[in-house]
């Protein structure tokens, strides 16, 4: 269900080096993503047990082909341990009946006010991102307990092939709200095959 999840996940960042080398020797903490297109809504993103996505992530970042605030100049991944804590995980039954019900609570909200929806437009994420963030804020007025972390498949790319529902870059992806639910950090090996060594 929408609950406590009993089990950790590794994630991999995408990350600039410096940032990365920073945060694994405990100088500095992973920001939380505050965009309006983040499809997960505000917190820090993880690809779950993907280094090589993340690697791709960081390298488009680097070539601008990715959209950051503050560009990727050195792509580099860490890897996190992460305890899912209170998840509201989308692959599950009961945590998108929550996310529909919050749909239409966030529907009736800016039809009440004449404020349209949010789109969601490629890669901008608008409308995902507002109904969760709506869902979030929902559970703090209503004080219920607070959603440590969000996971979902996101099925990203080309088909796989003809006809098919799976994509090229299908993955599984976390959003973690809650920092605390970050148990460490580790550099994903082979260095080499994830990180520059240079």
């Amino acid at each position: 269900m929408h609950d406590y999840q009993p089990f950790s996940v590794i994630g991999f960042h995408s990350c600039d080096k410096a940032v990365g080398m920073r945060v694994l020797i405990g100088q500095d903490e992973l920001l939380p993503s505050q965009n309006s297109w983040d499809w997960l809504g505000e917190g820090i993103y993880f690809w779950e047990q993907n280094p090589l996505r993340a690697v791709e992530y960081a390298v488009e970042s680097a070539q601008r082909k990715q959209f950051n605030k503050k560009p990727i100049e050195i792509p580099f991944v860490i890897g996190a341990i992460i305890d899912l804590g209170n998840c509201l995980n989308l692959t599950e039954s009961g945590s998108l009946k929550i996310l529909s019900t919050a749909y239409t609570g966030l529907k009736l909200l800016k039809d009440l006010s004449g404020e349209a929806m949010p789109v969601t437009n490629g890669n901008n994420r608008a409308l995902d991102c507002a109904v969760i963030e709506y869902l979030h804020q929902t559970q703090k007025v209503n004080n219920q307990p607070q959603f440590d972390t969000v996971r979902c498949a996101f099925p990203e790319g080309e088909q796989a092939y003809s006809n098919s529902f799976i994509s090229s870059r299908l993955h599984m992806q976390i959003c973690v709200r809650n920092a605390e639910c970050i148990k460490g950090f580790f550099i994903p090996r082979p260095i080499g095959k994830y990180n520059s060594v240079n």
